[in-house]
């Protein structure tokens, strides 16, 4: 059997250190007060409106819109482990932006044989309209959300590893916020007994960040959040940090290129706009050049955006690194880039267009956890341990058909967290995305969102797939 990481609880009845003040609070709780607590979250959450459109699957266009389940017990950091974990994280977000600059500029990473050309060049994400620009400070990720999770070793110790890099679009920053708020509504005591780091100034670092990555020349940038409408399954989100920013949310019909230039209509007539934090895909940001059968974006913003008259954010383009395959790559990237060995350690990974790996993840399908390479929300993959024989065969075929569309890696024994669920206290794999924001620095709030898989035993800890949310806890010294 192998061994398992809980968080707040070590091994028999001992509690970690930086979780007992909480633990003996917990230990004092009664059960219906708890779910009282649970009850009164749902409620304002959903009065609140902060909701998630689940969809049938991941082709359908229609979805149901609910809440995303939270939860009352926080995920509680030491703050020498977070100290060592955002130092990772910096140098981690750092080497992926220099890594997308090379790819559009000289690709020295291919030239020096570190990572295969084929691997960048027919990868769906590379957009060839990018070489050559130039973007401001170099910077493509601004925005970046990087999954952590924490993998027990043999003797019972836990070890941090990147299970995946969001470099597109990453969401989930405004239930961090939201499960704080409730966090200090629901238990003020607690944020008495414990020197907890604060998240709130979030919006604050993002819209620096982001008037920080505005064209040269302009000093008083205008800022929009530019959404695919109401519709979107994180709306919810757009509209929340654009309210928090105090900037306009906006859509495609909203904006209009003139003089290779975008502006925005509004009521006092035309307005230049010189940052777009967008909130979708590449395909949908400009029908002149990508999908033209898409109305979300602005015709003609491409143009713009080449000739250094706004800015996007993220890049356009900034999906070629955080591709599946390409994951395997990025602790050579630290190396080839910054000259340093990687603080945060990826997770053993098998690239099936290889051919030693492809035989490899055949022969042990049921032990594995295998990934579509531009697949997301838990969608398109297989948990071996966790599947049927008439799973993993059926799995076996879509596999064999395109081996290059997948990476496997082992099924790491996740760490598990206290959960409160409807028999109680019990144990529910989790994971962890801060938000790093990169400007003229790279910067972060303490913390992130940590995602818990609320079914027993379940490693799945997707919104869309029926996870919940907790609060994090960075603890300060």
């Amino acid at each position: 059997m192998r061994p398992m990481f809980d968080e707040m609880n070590a091994t028999g009845t001992s509690v970690r250190e930086h979780y007992r003040t909480y633990e003996r609070w917990l230990s004092q709780q009664p059960r219906e007060v708890m779910h009282a607590r649970r009850e009164e979250a749902e409620m304002i959450f959903r009065r609140v409106g902060i909701t998630f459109a689940v969809y049938g699957d991941k082709d359908s266009g229609e979805g149901t819109e609910r809440l995303i389940p939270f939860d009352l017990i926080p995920r509680v950091i030491p703050a020498h482990e977070w100290r060592e974990m955002e130092k990772g994280l910096k140098q981690r977000v750092t080497a992926l932006n220099r890594f997308i600059h090379d790819v559009y500029h000289g690709q020295e990473i291919v030239k020096a044989g570190i990572v295969p050309a084929d691997q960048i060049l027919s990868n769906a994400q590379f957009r060839p309209e990018m070489i050559g620009v130039d973007v401001p400070g170099g910077v493509y990720s601004h925005i970046s959300g990087i999954d952590i999770v924490r993998a027990a070793n043999p003797d019972g110790s836990g070890n941090y590893y990147v299970l995946e890099d969001n470099l597109r679009v990453p969401s989930g920053v405004s239930y961090m916020l939201e499960n704080r708020k409730m966090m200090m509504r629901l238990f003020p005591d607690l944020f008495a007994s414990h020197r907890i780091a604060p998240v709130a100034h979030y919006p604050d670092l993002l819209l620096e960040t982001l008037r920080e990555v505005a064209p040269n020349g302009v000093n008083d940038p205008t800022v929009v959040v530019l959404t695919p409408g109401m519709y979107n399954s994180a709306y919810f989100e757009h509209a929340f940090l654009a309210q928090q920013m105090g900037v306009e949310l906006v859509e495609g019909q909203d904006l209009f290129v003139k003089d290779n230039f975008v502006f925005m209509r509004t009521t006092r007539g035309p307005k230049r706009v010189d940052v777009i934090y967008r909130r979708l895909d590449d395909d949908f940001l400009d029908p002149l050049v990508f999908r033209p059968d898409t109305t979300l974006g602005c015709p003609g913003l491409l143009s713009v955006y080449r000739a250094g008259n706004v800015t996007l954010s993220n890049a356009v383009g900034t999906g070629v690194a955080d591709d599946k395959s390409i994951y395997a790559y990025v602790p050579k990237m630290i190396e080839f880039y910054l000259g340093e060995k990687p603080i945060l350690n990826n997770v053993p990974t098998y690239l099936c267009r290889e051919a030693d790996d492809y035989k490899y993840v055949l022969d042990h399908l049921d032990e594995l956890v295998v990934k579509e390479v531009h697949g997301a929300g838990g969608y398109g993959m297989l948990v071996g341990p966790a599947s049927t024989k008439a799973e993993i065969a059926a799995f076996r075929e879509q596999l064999v058909a395109n081996p290059s569309n997948y990476i496997a890696q082992p099924t790491l024994s996740l760490s598990t967290c206290p959960t409160f669920v409807e028999s109680g206290v019990a144990p529910r794999h989790i994971d962890l995305r801060p938000f790093v924001l990169s400007g003229k620095t790279v910067q972060m709030v303490p913390g992130g969102l940590t995602r818990v898989a609320l079914k027993e035993g379940s490693l799945v800890v997707n919104s869309s797939q029926g996870g919940g949310t907790k609060d994090t806890w960075v603890l300060e010294d």
